[in-house]
């Protein structure tokens, strides 16, 4: 795939993706002041680092680089091969953030602002931008109505790939495939790659009875994180009054007099993000939610860590 998609896929930023907007994100990136990386045992499954001591788990071995520390070379392998070698531990791995993407017919909805899908992209550009300044390789796996995976990548690059990823798949007719969340984090987990964290973004939809332990298989491989994307209207019982909704292409007004007829159509609603959202809570996992019109950079970098730019 191009590092960038082409022009025809490039969208208004409300139905559709927008392309620049995606890019754009790298400039705030450049602007935060990066947390120090935990361990593993200090973020609770959270990030990778690269700390030196004892009681780590070894990983493998790798050909010494300079700036190696020399107590940790691998004499045996070193012996065998003729050429210096370095033992990893677990702390060592290098990082890599792996999106994983909700493409269900039900992301393209929205009453404010713009479409679920729409935020959702934004969210997961931001954390591709956020990733790789923190030195970490990106990538991104689609589940739902599109099924595809861009392996992770190093640099700008790498988030140049995410963002054109994004609005390719956008761009894509919706259908009604569905993708029970369950196996989506399956196929996550063969795909990981090496991924030290994961970020799952969705509106919780597809979220099954067995998602849950999927969850838990996924982080013991990885740090997991989860956003939230909803409409307001998922999240909070609307005004009275009439509302003009748009999904999968097609438009409709709903009526909501009554208190009684505006709770239940909120419940309805968001059931998937408050699934979710009850999911990771019980998990333990890190995670947040948001609307169509919150600030999709401000939520991600939250959950990954970030500090908030200088003023």
């Amino acid at each position: 795939m191009n590092a960038v998609a082409s022009h025809h896929a490039d969208g208004d930023g409300r139905s559709r993706v927008a392309l620049a907007e995606l890019i754009a994100l790298r400039a705030r990136v450049g602007r935060v002041r990066m947390a120090p990386l935990l361990s593993r045992a200090a973020r609770s499954g959270q990030q990778s680092s690269r700390l030196y001591g004892r009681g780590m788990d070894y990983a493998e071995s790798r050909v010494y680089q300079a700036g190696d520390d020399v107590r940790r070379l691998d004499w045996r392998l070193t012996a065998r091969s003729g050429k210096l070698h370095t033992k990893l531990f677990q702390e060592d791995r290098e990082g890599c953030l792996l999106i994983l993407l909700d493409t269900h017919a039900s992301m393209r909805f929205g009453t404010r602002a713009r479409f679920k899908s729409v935020q959702a992209a934004r969210a997961a550009a931001a954390a591709a931008w956020y990733a790789v300044r923190a030195g970490e390789r990106v990538g991104v796996m689609a589940f739902g109505h599109a099924d595809q995976l861009l392996r992770p990548q190093a640099g700008s690059r790498g988030a140049l790939a995410v963002c054109g990823a994004l609005a390719e798949w956008d761009a894509q007719a919706a259908s009604d495939r569905l993708e029970p969340l369950s196996d989506a984090l399956a196929r996550a987990s063969r795909v990981l790659h090496g991924a030290s964290r994961v970020l799952l973004v969705s509106d919780g939809f597809s979220c099954d009875a067995s998602a849950r332990q999927r969850l838990l298989d996924l982080g013991r491989h990885a740090g997991v994180s989860v956003l939230v994307v909803a409409d307001a209207l998922e999240l909070a019982p609307a005004p009275p009054g009439r509302y003009p909704l748009e999904h999968a292409g097609e438009r409709c007004e709903v009526l909501l007099q009554s208190e009684r007829q505006r709770s239940d159509f909120q419940r309805a609603l968001g059931a998937g993000p408050a699934r979710l959202g009850e999911l990771a809570q019980s998990l333990g996992l890190r995670w947040n939610s948001i609307d169509t019109t919150a600030d999709a950079f401000d939520a991600v970098s939250g959950l990954l860590g970030a500090r908030r730019p200088a003023r």
